[in-house]
């Protein structure tokens, strides 16, 4: 039986189509997708449009803040686009002198809902024309103040609240993830108004109701620093549960970000929004994570880490009235009459012995249940006791859940803090979903990790990391060892000194993958009709003159070193290329080095003994067959091994014997 494969139109949404049996090893993107919708509200008043003051220096800000909200909400956009391309998003400017919700102006269709709030960008899935637009705000002097003239009059921030949730009803009604990122140098807009504040408050318990988070981005000004505690503590929600013994919040607050000194206020808007930006989707949720048989909490596991790669390209067809997306479709043939089989009288098998031994659905399902999903710790060990090569499949990260247990989130922490303190590793019999292979894992806790900006860039929490049985280590290959001198190790030592990384560590955010930005890159110019760029942004290229300065010098002896080193252990493998073979008391005799069997032996030669590590060398290259049978026969007996048969009968027997100790 064969597949084919043949390009069709998609089916219109609604239509049922077989799914096929899920693989054990599917990837984990397949447990749950999640849409995000972002909504930036963007205040705009006189501060907010006032640029920095002059300054030399090189670190210094040249954007007023709105100015560097709108590009930082530009970026953003021009990332979703290409790759989150399912994922929401929209701009609400509030404070300006023009309102507009939704495509209606001020004016138009009736009384005036949402004053002083313009939505510049509708809650949708970015499109080129909208990434246009918003960088002609942006670049265009004419549309910035049209669209960002501040108000005389000061705006409600429970009308502001309340245009948020209008769009995120009308727009998003399903989405999981719905945020408000919130970005304002007004810490109390209402200072003296108690009325207005507590209308702010309950629109904000709206929100959070509906499912929507709120994230503050503040903005210190030069002569005030953001006070959050005054007003918007009572409008962000704090994500620090109120257990002390509790671990950190998921996302800790962000510091204010000042414009004018000296540190980018746009790299800081930019850092602390790529950190919230993306959701954290759990591939599991309220898994029981057993300690003991009474002891069991609730966790939820998430990927942290994973590899971006381009979005999958499509074929379109493009000769019907309008463009559309080609899908392809997989059809069973029979192999003997080329006719197609239908899935309902097809059978999975396996091979074993040269024979196909057939199961059903039943059985296989049979087959592959261990149990439910849990995972039960069975012991605790030194984290020492860890090899760095014992990671065969990508780390989990899992964080307590109220759901099914309570007291989880103080039991859990408690654990991890424990773990933490004593250099300790838990071991754990992990079932990561149903009808999954059960795996043995470590469970390793990990700390908070913050950014430059203080901002969260790895949750305190732990991991759960797949250690392998011993089906899963392979035979190490046959290596010499040849050891450097001390003096070489000594001067490569000083060289690893000086070109340490900062902070003698690796830091991901700093180096972007070069290939998959200059894919979207291209990507994007096409899509916007801009220049196509020269060349790529590789920030992995090393900085050849920096290096050469620091240790050029260090090289140049080391290489001395080296060459001198090289030279002496050559003179010395040369000295033992001849073996002396003491024949009586007394006398010695030189003769030379035995000749390897694929020269010799191949050849018609004597039926000299095969070493072990030649024949396995042989047999790694499929080269058995160069030797005699004389040959072959002098290395089974050596090996208590048959010795009957022809000369394909006795490489058969060596690679079998091969075979058995792999």
């Amino acid at each position: 039986m064969e597949d084919t494969e043949e390009w069709q139109a998609p089916k219109e949404e609604g239509e049922d189509e077989e799914d096929g049996e899920m693989d054990e090893s599917a990837s984990l993107s397949g447990y749950k997708t999640v849409k995000d919708a972002i909504l930036f509200a963007i205040e705009v008043n006189r501060s907010m449009l006032k640029p920095p003051p002059p300054s030399n220096s090189k670190n210094a800000d040249h954007d007023a803040p709105i100015s560097a909200a709108l590009k930082c909400a530009y970026q953003l956009m021009q990332q979703r686009i290409i790759s989150n391309p399912k994922d929401m998003m929209g701009i609400l400017l509030f404070g300006t002198e023009k309102t507009q919700f939704q495509g209606e102006e001020e004016g138009r269709g009736g009384g005036l809902t949402y004053p002083h709030c313009y939505l510049l960008v509708d809650l949708d899935v970015p499109s080129a024309a909208d990434v246009k637009a918003l960088k002609s705000v942006i670049e265009d002097e004419g549309e910035f103040r049209s669209s960002c003239t501040p108000s005389k009059e000061p705006v409600s921030m429970a009308n502001v609240l309340f245009c948020a949730n209008q769009i995120f009803t009308t727009k998003a009604p399903n989405f999981v993830s719905r945020r408000l990122f919130i970005v304002t140098d007004e810490d109390d807009p209402h200072a003296r108004d108690r009325g207005l504040r507590s209308a702010a408050t309950v629109r904000a318990k709206d929100l959070y109701d509906l499912g929507v988070t709120l994230d503050l981005f503040p903005i210190s000004r030069q002569d005030h620093e953001f006070d959050r505690s005054k007003f918007y503590e009572d409008i962000i929600y704090s994500y620090t549960p109120a257990d002390p013994n509790a671990p950190a919040a998921l996302v800790a607050a962000d510091k204010p970000h000042k414009s004018g000194d000296g540190i980018s206020l746009l790299n800081g808007l930019l850092s602390s929004v790529n950190s919230r930006s993306f959701t954290r989707s759990a591939i599991f949720a309220n898994m029981t994570f057993e300690l003991g048989p009474e002891c069991k909490l609730s966790v939820k596991g998430f990927v942290m880490l994973k590899r971006q790669e381009p979005a999958r390209s499509c074929f379109v067809y493009l000769k019907g009235e309008k463009a559309e997306i080609a899908k392809g479709v997989t059809t069973k043939l029979a192999d003997d009459a080329a006719r197609p089989v239908e899935q309902s009288d097809v059978k999975k098998a396996y091979k074993f012995g040269g024979e196909q031994v057939v199961f059903t659905p039943e059985e296989i399902t049979a087959l592959r249940f261990f149990g439910d999903p849990i995972i039960r710790i069975i012991g605790f060990k030194p984290m020492s006791m860890l090899p760095i090569w014992a990671s065969l499949k990508q780390s989990t990260f899992i964080y307590p859940s109220e759901e099914e247990y309570m007291g989880s989130t103080r039991v859990f922490s408690a654990l991890q803090q424990k773990l933490l303190q004593d250099g300790k590793m838990g071991v754990a019999w992990f079932i990561a979903r149903k009808n999954a292979a059960p795996v043995i894992a470590a469970i390793i806790p990990g700390p908070e990790q913050l950014g430059e900006h203080g901002e969260q860039t790895m949750p305190p929490g732990m991991w759960i990391v797949p250690l392998p049985y011993a089906d899963d280590i392979r035979q190490n290959p046959d290596t010499t060892l040849v050891r450097s001198p001390d003096s070489l190790v000594n001067r490569m030592r000083v060289i690893v000194q000086q070109l340490q990384l900062p902070k003698a560590q690796y830091q991901p955010e700093r180096y972007p993958n070069p290939a998959l930005q200059w894919h979207y890159r291209i990507l994007q110019a096409m899509a916007l009709d801009e220049d196509l760029p020269d060349k790529p942004d590789d920030k992995t290229i090393p900085k050849y003159r920096q290096i050469s300065k620091r240790v050029g010098q260090y090289m140049a002896e080391w290489e001395a070193d080296l060459d001198e080193a090289y030279n002496s252990w050559s003179q010395e493998q040369r000295s033992k290329s001849s073996v002396v073979k003491r024949v009586g008391a007394g006398s010695m005799e030189v003769v030379t080095k035995r000749v390897k069997p694929n020269s010799g032996a191949a050849s018609g030669g004597s039926a000299e003994q095969v070493s072990d590590a030649e024949m396995r060398k042989l047999f790694e290259t499929q080269s058995i067959a160069k030797l005699t049978v004389p040959a072959l026969k002098a290395w089974l007996e050596s090996h208590q091994q048959s010795m009957s048969g022809k000369k394909s009968d006795l490489i058969e027997r060596i690679e079998q014997w091969f075979e058995r100790k792999h």
